[in-house]
């Protein structure tokens, strides 16, 4: 059961652009104004100490945009990783670990950071809300799937088929959680486009991915965390991303808690080569010249099957917000950052050296943030006496199977992928015909 938040909301969203302050309905999530796109960001009243009888994620509840927290959800672990650091030629390495570790402490549900957000979007939405619309390659829908059963919060998950390997739970999801699978060739990109359209649906809203303050704000409870353990901001904080949303949500969060002079932590963001989106904008200083967009996207004219090819599909968004203002550009710029990038043979070997050392599996973006990192360390971009925050971003998948018995969910639909050209539009008219039809939900899954 969730806790309701007494009084009124404790913070305002403000455009990054114009600066207009809007109060909070826990759905907005763009500012009204016509101008370059831009995140809305929050400000908190008070000083955001966290709240002292409290441990995991809403610890951190003065910190996050929320109305109402849910008992019992933890948050990161983070520790010190020496024999890691001596590995990989670091000696003041810290990780933050975010999955199923039960000796370490570390329960989300999910096993990644995805459940971080997934519960403070939940946390911020008003008493009475709309189907949320949530695209997702695996993880994000994992973690809202599992919330949204848990706290019956209406939601439709947008995913390609491979994603249904991630949909394993301790029991069957909720009716109202609908677990929409895009069968064939399908990519993350394409599931993306997908929800564009549903969230159009009457009774329907986008979730909003990176544009959502709660996400974000849920993702910066990582570098809240180490700031705790470290008693001060890392040096250099690194993250593998697709679209940058959580290494965002760690410098805003970064802004909020740092004292006097203290420096911003350095961003190094990773990719997985060979389909490196935001690697590739970062190096060509985030110009599209086939369409001039302030966000960055692909060209129409690249093969669509390299999103197929790395080991971290997670990482593969096409449409990542590089350009908007508050976003990926703005924050490695300002924290002096960087964007790495890795193949899977190098993200293959990380995730072996992890679990030789440290004792436990991890995903694979995570393997990709180890494997870019140890290179920069090799090469001298991250000296061996930086104080460094590496953020394990999922890991304990195999530990979790292993411990707890999980159930494979049950798709509600699954639809054959037409193509990219119409089958955002074939599948949405699929999806309306469905929802107004009134056959009973276990005929329509097909059972």
């Amino acid at each position: 059961m969730s806790r309701v938040c007494p009084g009124t909301r404790h913070y305002t969203v403000v455009c990054s652009s114009c600066g207009t302050r809007y109060e909070d309905d826990g759905l907005l999530l763009d500012c009204s104004h016509s101008h370059e796109p831009a995140f809305l960001r929050t400000e908190y009243e008070g000083s955001g100490t966290p709240a002292r009888e409290s441990a995991g994620l809403f610890r951190h509840a003065p910190l996050l945009p929320v109305v109402r927290t849910f008992p019992d959800i933890p948050g990161p672990v983070v520790h010190r990783a020496e024999r890691l650091g001596r590995r990989i030629g670091l000696d003041r390495l810290w990780v933050a670990f975010n999955g199923y570790w039960p000796e370490r402490g570390a329960q989300l549900p999910t096993c990644t950071f995805k459940d971080l957000e997934a519960y403070t979007v939940l946390g911020r939405l008003p008493a009475a809300p709309p189907v949320l619309v949530i695209p997702s390659a695996g993880n994000t829908a994992a973690a809202f799937a599992w919330a949204a059963t848990r706290h019956r919060v209406p939601c439709l998950l947008v995913v390609p088929a491979p994603a249904l390997e991630r949909m394993r739970f301790p029991a069957p999801l909720d009716p109202g959680v609908r677990l929409l699978v895009l069968d064939g060739t399908a990519t993350y990109s394409d599931a993306i486009a997908c929800a564009d359209l549903l969230a159009r649906l009457p009774g329907h809203h986008a979730e909003g991915g990176s544009r959502n303050v709660g996400r974000r704000d849920g993702l910066g409870t990582v570098m809240l965390a180490a700031a705790e353990a470290l008693g001060c901001l890392p040096q250099t904080y690194v993250q593998a991303v697709g679209s940058g949303t959580g290494a965002i949500g760690a410098h805003e969060a970064a802004h909020r808690i740092r004292t006097g002079g203290e420096a911003l932590p350095r961003l190094l963001m990773c990719q997985n080569a060979p389909f490196a989106p935001l690697h590739d904008a970062w190096r060509s200083a985030g110009r599209d010249p086939a369409s001039g967009h302030r966000e960055h996207t692909l060209s129409a004219g690249d093969p669509t099957d390299r999103e197929h090819e790395p080991l971290a599909r997670e990482l593969t968004n096409r449409r990542p917000p590089f350009t908007v203002r508050g976003g990926v550009r703005d924050v490695l710029t300002e924290s002096g950052g960087d964007v790495l990038c890795t193949d899977n043979e190098a993200a293959l070997a990380a995730m072996a050296l992890f679990e030789e050392v440290e004792g436990i599996d991890i995903e694979p973006g995570a393997g990709v943030a180890l494997a870019a990192l140890a290179e920069a360390a090799r090469t001298g971009r991250v000296r061996r006496d930086e104080l460094v925050l590496l953020n394990i971003t999922g890991g304990g998948r195999a530990r979790q199977a292993h411990d707890i018995a999980l159930v494979p969910a049950e798709p509600w639909l699954r639809v054959p992928w037409p193509g990219r050209d119409e089958g955002p539009r074939v599948v949405a008219e699929q999806v309306e015909r469905l929802l107004t039809s009134a056959a009973p939900v276990v005929e329509r899954a097909g059972r």
